[in-house]
């Protein structure tokens, strides 16, 4: 009987250490495709591995082609690749080694992509598609069984996908740059581009205690707005006597919206102005609502954004611009563009993805990452 009983007890501590062991960093696999590999290294870094051999390369007729050289049989797979300007190939080179991976019998395939790439693709355009959630089938079904990003450009995308999705925000390193790096930050008023970026303005806003202000008018047109070809008005109905009011000129044309000279709603004379969004891509809007706040009177002008894809000659328009200080992470490389314009700042926020990797690996909860999180946010 005491046997048995010793045999138990040694059968019981084999098997917590078993499961111990299944939870450790060994089995964490850190694979990076061409597009951010500096950001694999530090979070491979953070989590104490080291990455994964894998090697993708195009063969000279553009074909992207991904070799695995070590075994990962029955291990937790994290990709990380992110979206850059070469944007097309970044997501083939996810595909090819997420397959890979599920042919290879990985237990699990997590996509560490900071920047989701065609994010801003996520509404019906006119004889257009919705190109988000085309990304998101393709994703699924090459064996993703896990999506970590940040700072969607609408929450909403997290429902194309038929696997769980967590959506991390960057909202607390930069609130934190902000309390530690810009002087007199108390004399500081939040400022949204756009009407349509209030939401996170008021929300900054109210964590720092500051004033908002809101930019109204734009110089160009959005995208929505544009033109698109279709003028072939409906048919003239026939007359019909009836106690339903009709119109005489058949369906009633919508009307144009003519939209304000850019102006900015709320005071920024002599304080500080922090403009405040998901993403620089295009800074030609940035530099023409920072010269109206110049005008104004704001006497320092920060952006502050998550993704710094600073496409096409966005660092020469910064340089030249009344912007003192553009402030990014490094979700997308911007080396490039940091050594033509020194206004532009990076924070490193590997912290977070490389805990949200542990939580996820030993299936701890990621509420701690969420913590006073809200829809604004």
């Amino acid at each position: 009987m005491l046997l048995n009983k010793t045999r138990l007890v040694g059968f019981t501590n084999r098997s917590r250490k078993s499961n111990m062991e299944g939870n450790s960093t060994s089995d964490i696999v850190i694979l990076t495709g061409n597009s951010h590999p500096e950001l694999a290294d530090l979070i491979a870094n953070r989590l104490g591995v080291r990455k994964g051999g894998c090697s993708v390369y195009h063969k000279t007729n553009r074909e992207t082609v991904v070799e695995i050289a070590d075994s990962i049989r029955g291990k937790n797979i994290y990709i990380v690749q992110t979206g850059t300007k070469d944007v097309n190939n970044n997501i083939m080179e996810l595909l090819i080694m997420a397959y890979a991976c599920k042919t290879s019998s990985a237990r699990s395939i997590v996509g560490v992509i900071p920047y989701l790439p065609y994010s801003k693709q996520c509404k019906m355009r006119k004889r257009g598609s919705i190109v988000t959630k085309l990304l998101a089938k393709m994703m699924c079904k090459s064996g993703l069984s896990h999506i970590i990003t940040m700072d969607l450009h609408q929450k909403e995308i997290q429902g194309f996908y038929d696997c769980p999705v967590d959506n991390l925000r960057a909202s607390p390193f930069l609130l934190q740059y902000i309390q530690e790096s810009i002087p007199d930050y108390r004399n500081s008023v939040i400022v949204a581009r756009n009407p349509g970026s209030a939401k996170k303005a008021t929300s900054y806003a109210e964590r720092l205690r500051l004033a908002i202000a809101v930019i109204h008018g734009e110089q160009k047109e959005a995208e929505s707005d544009e033109v698109d070809g279709r003028y072939s008005p409906p048919c003239i109905p026939s007359v019909d006597r009836s106690r339903t009011m009709d119109v005489s000129v058949g369906v009633p044309v919508h009307p144009a919206k003519e939209k304000p000279p850019i102006n900015v709603v709320g005071d920024v004379g002599g304080r500080i102005a922090i403009m405040v969004d998901d993403m620089i891509d295009d800074v030609q809007s940035f530099v023409a609502a920072a010269e109206v706040l110049k005008e104004c009177g704001a006497y320092k002008i920060y952006v502050l954004a998550t993704h710094g894809l600073l496409s096409s000659d966005a660092p020469t328009l910064i340089e030249d611009s009344p912007i003192d200080e553009v402030v990014v992470t490094n979700t997308v490389p911007h080396e490039l563009q940091k050594m033509k314009c020194n206004k532009i700042k990076t924070i490193d926020i590997s912290v977070l993805l490389s805990e949200a990797i542990r939580r996820i690996h030993n299936k701890e909860s990621m509420s701690y990452l969420f913590k006073n999180v809200t829809l604004e946010d």
